[in-house]
């Protein structure tokens, strides 16, 4: 089903400079060995499809049970917050058909994870622009939202129709429209996420492809090989273990 849905002048020597000086009171300067707030670039579904001479719809099925596997493992791994990059905004330039598909299986996927979840005390959080994404796909997130909102034992946000560009773009505005001075993170999709600790990427590319340019400003990265449907147990392990053998200075030295 289709949806529509000059010449320098002379300075002072020692300018006061106060507007460029960056608050970093919430940035821990501690070493750590556990990484309680990890984001996830799930990459590589389509490809992990095409290897299997499979379609890639297959590859995005295969994609979202992995998922509810791992974010099971991140409850019992210690991480109180886990972000998962579901839906891009560029993601819109893909075949109609092939993002009809998608549409009609985050549907399928949140009325049939959301109730399993909610047992489990996962509080489920969807961050990206509502518009543009069909309203049926809106109204199970929502759903999902309120279902889950008393829920304490991981937060799990879900970025949805989300580009980290926009995201700060659609801040400025809103701060700006407000004529409030507070910080501009304040008005950011989910200002009570905690930048993560770690990001982890599968599918062998190497970039954030726009994704929480604010947030990961001192996030750890790690990226993997292996398609997203791959990744196990096992190997989200292995790359809270690489995150435990650094130290995050901060600038600090």
């Amino acid at each position: 089903m289709t949806r529509k849905v000059v010449e320098s002048q002379a300075v002072s020597p020692t300018p006061a400079i106060t507007h460029c000086v960056a608050d970093t009171s919430s940035y821990s300067k501690e070493p750590t060995s556990a990484a309680r707030y990890v984001a996830v670039i799930a990459d590589g579904n389509r490809r992990w499809a095409a290897l299997h001479n499979l379609s890639p719809m297959d590859g995005y099925r295969a994609g979202n049970a992995n998922a509810l596997g791992r974010i099971g493992d991140a409850m019992s791994l210690g991480i109180t917050e886990l972000t998962l990059f579901l839906f891009s905004n560029e993601n819109w330039q893909r075949p109609a058909d092939e993002v009809d598909g998608l549409m009609s299986l985050a549907v399928t996927r949140i009325a049939n994870d959301t109730p399993q979840l909610d047992r489990e005390g996962v509080h489920m959080r969807f961050i990206g622009c509502p518009d543009r994404v069909p309203s049926d796909v809106v109204y199970q997130m929502r759903w999902a939202e309120t279902l889950t909102a008393k829920n304490t034992k991981l937060k799990l946000f879900l970025a949805f129709n989300y580009g980290g560009r926009q995201e700060i773009e659609e801040a400025a505005r809103r701060r700006a429209a407000s004529g409030s001075t507070s910080a501009l993170q304040e008005h950011l999709y989910a200002p009570d996420m905690h930048d993560p600790d770690l990001l982890i990427r599968t599918g062998g590319d190497k970039r954030l492809s726009n994704f929480m340019l604010w947030q990961l400003a001192y996030t750890e990265l790690v990226f993997r090989d292996e398609y997203w449907p791959d990744f196990t147990r096992e190997r989200f392990e292995e790359c809270l273990a690489e995150f435990a053998t650094r130290r995050r200075r901060f600038g600090g030295g």
